[in-house]
């Protein structure tokens, strides 16, 4: 693509930190700004997923107009909303504004307070009638496709994970031993992360100890709420004399969906949408799957992270399992480092965008002591699972 990654900021990240979204975007913001070496008066656009919507409460709060005005920032071009390839949707959105010279620089956010939005903020459980001891009962009326597995005590994304998992298991011989692995790997790089929740050392038998959620997956295969935003900085090639730094080039982007839209109908439960987008990303890049040193895989959910290692072709089908087992081949010094920043699992949920600001990071060389050596040169950024999935392959100057 005509567009390349100029810069990356992240604001505070915790548990029930209590800030304002807000005040956790503009952080970001000035952030990934000054790390591109540019001013606010050279933004012209804003990306974001999923905009500003309040329901639930905690996953989003901030959208364009709100950012727009506490920055006074004057915009071509802006779009948000939650009908996209997965969070990076918005992302790719921004590049092909860039691409089409609809603006020069594209400031992408996406922030999420849900930890303490289920903490003193009495974020309604989701199941109705649940938690109004704590002031959160939930009283929504039910629509969308909520309508067809609520009344069967299916209410969460770990329940559709679950059973896709389970499928898995099924057709292919995975055990929670092999899923144990993601979750341990993420743990460890997470300890060489500063930012990163949970740090405290976990090993495999205190991940098969952990109470289950949804069978086959327990409390360490599901991502940890957080609050925190980050911004990413989408700018046009020909600015690259005006950085700071050298950008990361765009190297190709997958946004397909070919299945029905659905956590319960897809066409194959042991995939997602994300095996169309890894489709047509390689489709539209001569790299291969062996040119990649780094891979940040969206893992709201260690399975969907096996699944997207699946789906972009680091091992085949059904082969995940033994791909991952023993955790050496994704370690930060094993031949495929996967999520080094430690993943929503431990480092917490940024909702996709985490996994973008740390593939940049490692291509900077930034990474600190969780930096891959060898000078990284390739990298892929994934998110989303079920009927959502985006993920962008980039290079560095190459």
């Amino acid at each position: 693509m005509d567009a390349v990654i100029s810069g990356v900021g992240q604001s505070q990240i915790g548990r029930r930190i209590d800030r304002e979204p807000l005040d956790l975007t503009v952080d970001a913001v000035l952030a990934a700004v000054a790390d591109a070496g540019l001013t606010l008066a050279d933004i012209d656009g804003i990306a974001t997923y999923p905009g500003g919507i309040d329901n639930p409460p905690g996953f989003s709060g901030v959208g364009v107009t709100e950012l727009q005005d506490a920055l006074r920032l004057d915009l071509n071009w802006f779009a948000g909303g939650m009908e996209s390839p997965g969070q990076l949707g918005s992302v790719i959105n921004a590049a092909m504004a860039v691409s089409c010279g609809l603006a020069r620089h594209v400031v992408c956010f996406r922030t999420v307070w849900e930890a303490t939005a289920q903490g003193s903020k009495g974020r309604s459980a989701v199941m109705p009638g649940i938690g109004a001891a704590s002031g959160g009962a939930s009283s929504f009326r039910v629509g969308s496709f909520m309508q067809w597995s609520l009344p069967f005590g299916a209410p969460s994304a770990v329940n559709w994970i679950g059973m896709m998992a389970q499928r898995h298991f099924h057709e292919f011989g995975t055990t929670r031993e092999q899923l144990g692995a993601i979750a341990v790997n993420a743990r460890a790089n997470a300890a060489r992360n500063p930012k990163a929740i949970y740090t405290d050392p976990m090993s495999l038998d205190d991940y098969l100890a952990a109470r289950m959620i949804s069978s086959p997956l327990c409390l360490y295969d599901c991502d940890v709420p957080s609050d925190g935003s980050t911004a990413i900085i989408v700018s046009a090639p020909d600015t690259a004399p005006d950085l700071r730094k050298a950008p990361v080039a765009i190297e190709s982007v997958g946004t397909a969906i070919h299945g029905r839209p659905s956590w319960d109908q897809w066409d194959d439960l042991t995939t997602m949408a994300l095996r169309d987008a890894a489709s047509m990303m390689w489709e539209r890049t001569d790299l291969t799957p062996g040119d990649v040193d780094v891979a940040e895989c969206y893992d709201g959910f260690s399975f969907i992270a096996l699944c997207w290692l699946e789906a972009l072709g680091f091992c085949g089908k059904g082969e995940g399992g033994p791909f991952v087992e023993g955790g050496e081949r994704i370690a930060i010094d094993g031949p495929l480092p996967l999520n080094t920043h430690g993943g929503q699992l431990s480092a917490g949920r940024l909702h996709g965008y985490g996994f973008l600001h740390e593939a940049c990071t490692q291509l900077w060389g930034e990474g600190g002591e969780r930096q891959v050596a060898d000078d990284p040169e390739v990298a892929v950024a994934a998110a989303g699972g079920g009927p959502l999935g985006g993920c962008l392959l980039l290079t560095k100057g190459r």
